[in-house]
């Protein structure tokens, strides 16, 4: 087993840093001397230290992470969720809280992260939107649900996509529908935030479902609120 006395590598966005003081996020990039060619589920297991690590980092116990079971649908779960017995949503590809002490995470390896940001309620959700999700607009289904959740109003929302695929390493240019809906939606143009990068030809940096053929391992979209902050 592979074991971190630091973090992994990760990245941040200016966007989310400026936007939410109060919450805390990151993006965990491709773990170095970490074999993922492999089936899924083991090279989940073979990450798990160093994902565990970069939770650490932000200051998040593992207890306080959620993670939805993701199956390229819309539906985002609110959490915590007293009515489950453990921290995978299931049926869920977007998870959302108002509560400190609570983490969020997304596994991606070419579909989109999408971070969203209600900066007035304090309210923060993580989406995972690869081309069906985008297709099925789970972005607007997150926005729907947070509106009723939270009281949230488009001219507060602040949306960041990270790391995905996009062509010409993919034929569906899913991220540029992604900013296009955020922008339909009502959200500001100038809090709709897109990193750019493409896992596909990043691999010093990212895994890529696609080109690595299916065995690879997934990044991690994390963000939480502190607890007492």
């Amino acid at each position: 087993m592979n074991h971190f006395a630091s973090a992994p590598p990760v990245e941040t966005f200016a966007s989310l840093s400026v936007a939410t003081p109060w919450a805390r996020h990151a993006f965990v990039q491709r773990v170095p001397d970490v074999g993922v060619d492999v089936e899924r589920a083991e090279a989940m297991e073979r990450l798990k230290p160093a994902h565990l690590a970069a939770v650490s980092a932000l200051g998040f116990s593992g207890d306080a992470l959620w993670t939805a079971e993701q199956v390229h649908g819309r539906e985002v779960a609110l959490v915590p969720d007293p009515s489950i017995g453990g921290r995978v949503i299931a049926g869920a590809d977007g998870l959302m809280t108002q509560t400190p002490g609570c983490l969020l995470g997304i596994y991606v390896a070419d579909c989109g992260p999408i971070y969203v940001a209600d900066t007035r309620n304090r309210a923060i959700a993580v989406l995972h939107s690869g081309r069906v999700g985008t297709e099925r607009k789970i972005l607007a289904r997150c926005v729907e649900h947070m509106r009723h959740a939270f009281s949230t109003k488009m001219e507060d929302l602040v949306v960041q996509l990270g790391p995905c695929i996009r062509p010409p390493a993919y034929e569906v240019d899913f991220a540029a529908q992604i900013l296009v809906q955020a922008a339909e939606l009502g959200i500001p143009a100038g809090q709709i935030f897109d990193c750019g990068a493409c896992t596909a030809q990043g691999l010093d940096k990212y895994y890529s479902y696609r080109v690595e053929m299916g065995q690879t391992g997934r990044l991690l979209a994390l963000f939480g609120i502190p607890a007492g902050g």
